[in-house]
C-alpha cells in the first residue's frame, strides 16, 4: 500500500505539456472575452449617441431659429402643429426651453435643468451637450446660445441679448440601438468561441504530436539500441532536448562498453592465476609428501597474491575510467605532501626488496586543483611499478617542483630499473600491454591506471631516460606528470 500511494504522488506531481499550454492560452481568452465586450459596449453606446447627438443639434438650431422678440416679449414663431410636431417621438420623450443666460424662464419645459457651466466664450448659435436626469430618467441635452439683435433693426448698435435654448431627449432609442449593435457582435461570438476553442485543441495535438511520435520511436527500440536518435524528422524546438537525449545515449554506451570491456578483461586475466590455484590445489591432494604439499601451497598462495592484485587494480582501472572529474568537482590539492604520504605507506614493501626510496621536496607549496583520493591511487601505481621492475640494491626517487616559466607543476618518479625502449613507451600506457623479454610478473595494468587519471586532470604523462641509471641497455625510467597549475595560485606559491 505504500509503494502504490507513493507511486501515485509521483504521478500526481506530473504535469501535461498539453494541458499547461492549453491552459495559457484559454485563460487570456477567456478573461480578455468579458474585456472585450464592455470595451464593445462602450464603442457601441458611442457610435448610438452620434446620429441621435446631430438630430438634437438640427433642432437646438431649428428652434434657436424660431426665437424672437415681438413688442418687447420673447417667445417663439412655432405654429401649435410644429410644436407638436417637435415633442412627438414613438420611444424618447423630447423637451425644450428658453431661458435667459441666468436662468429666468421664457418658454418651454421648466423642469428642464440648466447646463452645468456655459462658457462666456461660447460662439451664439454653436451648440453644446451635457447629460442630465429629469423625472426619475437619463436624458441627453443639447443647448445654444441665441442673440436677439437680429430681429432688431440696428443690432450691432444695440447692446447684446442673449438667450440660451436647449433640447432635451430621453435615451430609451440609444440604449436599443446600443443593444442592438451589442447583438449583433456579441451573438456570434458565442458561435465563434467554440469554434475557436475547437481549432486551438486540434492545432495544439497537431503541433505536439512530433513529441508522441519520438516517444514511440524511442519505445519501439530494442534494449540494446543506443544509437542517436535521427534529429531530421523532429522540428526545431525538440532538436535541442534530442541532442541531449543523444549526448546521453553515447555517454550510456561508452559506459556500457567499458564494463563489457572490463568483464571480458577481468574474465581472461583470472583465467591464468585461477587454473594455476586449481592445478596446485589438484597437485597437492594427490601428493602424500608434507614439503611437496607445501611447496604446492606455496604456489596457490602466490597464486592467490597474484589474483588479488589483479582484481584491485581492475577495480581501480574500473573506477578511474567511470569516474567523470569536473572541473567544479576539483579541489586542492598539496602535492608534495600527497607524495610524502604514500611514499610511507611503501616504506616497508621498499624495505623488504632492499630499495632505497627518496623524496626530494621543493621548500615551496606545489598546489594542484584535483581529486585526491585519485590522485592517490595515481601515486600508488606508479611507486608499485618501479618497485616492481627495480632490481633489489636499486633505488627510487620522487620529486615535485614548479615550473614558473610554463606555469605548471612537475610529478617525477625516478627509479634504476632496466627501463624502457622508446619504441615501447606509448605502448605501455595501454591495458595489459607487457614487455616481452621481462622476467617480472604483472598485470599490465599499473600504467593504464596512471594513463586514465592524469588524463581526467588534463595531465600529460612522459616517459624519459634515468640519467643516473647504470643499466647497461637501456637506462632507468623517468616518469614525468605535468599538470597545470590553478588559475589563483596561494601567496608567494612561485616566489622561489
Amino acid at each position: 500500500m505504500r509503494d502504490n500511494d507513493d507511486e501515485s504522488g509521483v504521478e500526481g506531481a506530473q504535469h501535461s505539456l498539453f494541458g499547461e499550454i492549453l491552459d495559457w492560452m484559454l485563460a487570456p481568452l477567456l478573461l480578455l472575452w468579458p474585456l472585450s465586450i464592455a470595451i464593445t459596449y462602450l464603442i457601441a453606446q458611442s457610435i448610438a449617441n452620434q446620429p441621435f447627438d446631430r438630430a438634437l443639434e438640427d433642432n437646438v438650431t431649428v428652434l434657436a431659429q424660431q426665437v424672437t422678440e415681438i413688442d418687447g416679449k420673447v417667445g417663439t414663431t412655432l405654429v401649435p402643429s410644429a410644436r407638436d410636431l417637435l415633442r412627438a417621438d414613438e420611444v424618447d420623450t423630447i423637451y425644450f426651453q428658453i431661458t435667459g443666460l441666468n436662468g429666468e424662464y421664457i418658454e418651454g419645459d421648466r423642469d428642464l435643468p440648466q447646463p452645468p457651466a456655459i462658457d462666456e466664450k461660447l460662439p451664439v448659435g454653436a451648440v453644446q451637450f451635457y447629460n442630465a436626469v429629469l423625472h426619475g430618467a437619463d436624458i441627453r441635452v443639447a443647448y445654444a446660445k441665441v442673440d436677439l439683435r437680429k430681429h432688431r433693426a440696428q443690432p450691432e448698435a444695440q447692446p447684446p441679448r442673449l438667450l440660451l435654448v436647449q433640447v432635451g431627449e430621453t435615451l430609451d432609442k440609444r440604449t436599443q440601438l446600443a443593444n442592438d449593435i451589442i447583438k449583433g457582435v456579441i451573438l456570434p461570438q458565442f458561435v465563434i468561441l467554440p469554434i475557436a476553442l475547437a481549432l486551438i485543441w486540434f492545432a495544439l495535438a497537431r503541433g505536439l504530436s512530433p513529441l508522441s511520435e519520438l516517444q514511440r520511436r524511442v519505445r519501439m527500440r530494442r534494449p540494446d539500441d543506443l544509437s542517436p536518435i535521427e534529429t531530421g524528422q523532429v522540428p526545431e524546438e525538440i532538436s535541442p532536448l534530442v541532442r541531449s537525449l543523444n549526448d546521453m545515449l553515447a555517454r550510456l554506451a561508452q559506459t556500457i562498453e567499458v564494463q563489457k570491456r572490463f568483464i571480458a578483461d577481468a574474465a581472461h586475466q583470472m583465467k591464468t592465476p585461477l587454473a594455476g590455484m586449481r592445478m596446485q590445489a589438484e597437485l597437492a591432494l594427490r601428493q602424500t609428501d608434507r614439503a611437496d604439499i607445501h611447496r604446492s601451497l606455496e604456489q596457490v598462495a602466490k597464486s592467490s597474491e597474484s589474483a588479488t592484485r589483479l582484481v584491485n587494480q581492475l577495480l581501480s582501472l574500473a573506477r578511474a575510467e567511470n569516474v567523470q572529474t569536473h572541473t567544479s568537482a576539483l579541489a586542492p590539492v598539496e602535492l608534495s605532501l600527497l607524495a610524502r604520504n604514500v611514499m610511507q605507506d611503501l616504506v616497508p614493501l621498499s624495505f623488504a626488496q632492499q630499495i632505497d626510496l627518496g623524496f626530494e621536496q621543493p621548500p615551496y607549496p606545489v598546489t594542484i586543483a584535483g581529486d585526491q583520493i585519485m590522485l592517490r591511487e595515481l601515486l600508488l601505481n606508479l611507486l608499485d611499478n618501479a618497485l616492481h621492475y627495480t632490481p633489489r640494491q636499486g633505488s627510487i626517487t620522487v620529486r615535485t617542483y614548479i615550473d614558473a616559466a610554463k606555469a605548471v607543476a612537475i610529478l617525477e618518479v625516478e627509479d634504476t630499473g632496466p627501463g624502457i625502449a622508446p619504441a615501447e613507451r606509448g605502448l605501455v600506457f595501454g591495458r595489459f600491454y607487457r614487455i616481452l623479454g621481462t622476467h617480472n610478473t604483472g598485470s599490465g595494468l599499473g600504467l593504464a591506471i596512471v594513463r586514465e587519471i592524469a588524463q581526467q586532470h588534463n595531465a600529460t604523462v612522459e616517459i624519459f631516460n634515468n640519467p643516473r641509471s647504470t643499466h647497461a641497455k637501456w637506462p632507468g625510467c623517468l616518469f614525468r606528470l605535468t599538470f597545470r597549475l590553478p588559475t589563483q595560485l596561494a601567496p608567494g606559491q612561485l616566489d622561489y
